[in-house]
């Protein structure tokens, strides 16, 4: 059973991060084990255990749906975005070596010809090895296991904005030299060079959320809305 229940996580995971599966899209046991080729009962604990991560909302009934992706959720994800990665970033200037993070820099200065000739998934590959040479920087499994809970929703979050090469290619300068920061173990660079990365992108994902939404429609959970 364990080994079904690993498969239909992975797939329906896999799903809901590439939005395959919508926020809002009722999850039914029935249609769901049919379509994985699973019984119910792995199927089950592979809901379970997206409900635990926060991607599937169990609060609603009986049947689950796909957790939004709202401006107050992006927020507030953003929020503790902020905190943990500005202090990974003090902490990587401190303990990292210097040869990795040039390298990255080197990286991303190239980005703008990675996203034209392999595209935006070249591009997060990268930005996954930033996040890898980061953790290993660390060298702290507590906290790695924070960004990665951090890391699982942004995956999603990003999605919205894959679309917009120009901030892609700001987002690669940004990076750039959040790497050039960490290398030169300036710790105070690299926390304020991380800070204006994440409000830029938090920025580009809330205006495209908003222009998704139909008018007079607030987008689902939005703070303030009715």
């Amino acid at each position: 059973m364990a080994r079904a229940s690993d498969s239909a996580y992975k797939a329906l995971r896999e799903q809901i991060l590439h939005w395959q599966l919508l926020p809002g899209t009722p999850l039914s046991e029935i249609e769901l084990a049919e379509r994985l080729g699973v019984s119910r009962t792995p199927l089950r604990a592979a809901l379970a255990r997206l409900a635990l991560e926060g991607l599937v909302d169990t609060s609603r009934g009986r049947t689950g749906v796909v957790s939004d992706v709202s401006a107050a959720s992006i927020t507030d994800l953003f929020e503790l975005r902020e905190a943990l990665e500005t202090q990974a970033a003090r902490l990587a200037a401190r303990r990292c070596d210097p040869n990795v993070f040039d390298a990255l820099a080197a990286r991303f200065a190239s980005a703008p010809e990675l996203l034209l000739t392999e595209g935006s998934d070249a591009y997060y590959a990268l930005v996954t090895e930033f996040d890898a040479a980061l953790d290993h920087a660390l060298g702290n499994a507590v906290y790695r296991g924070a960004l990665d809970g951090v890391r699982l929703h942004l995956a999603r979050a990003r999605r919205i904005a894959t679309a917009n090469p120009d901030r892609l290619a700001r987002s690669a300068e940004e990076h750039r030299l959040i790497c050039t920061a960490i290398r030169d173990g300036d710790v105070a660079l690299a926390a304020s060079a991380t800070t204006v990365h994440l409000n830029a992108s938090l920025t580009t994902i809330l205006e495209t959320l908003e222009a998704r939404t139909p008018a007079g429609h607030p987008a689902s959970g939005q703070k303030g809305s009715a």
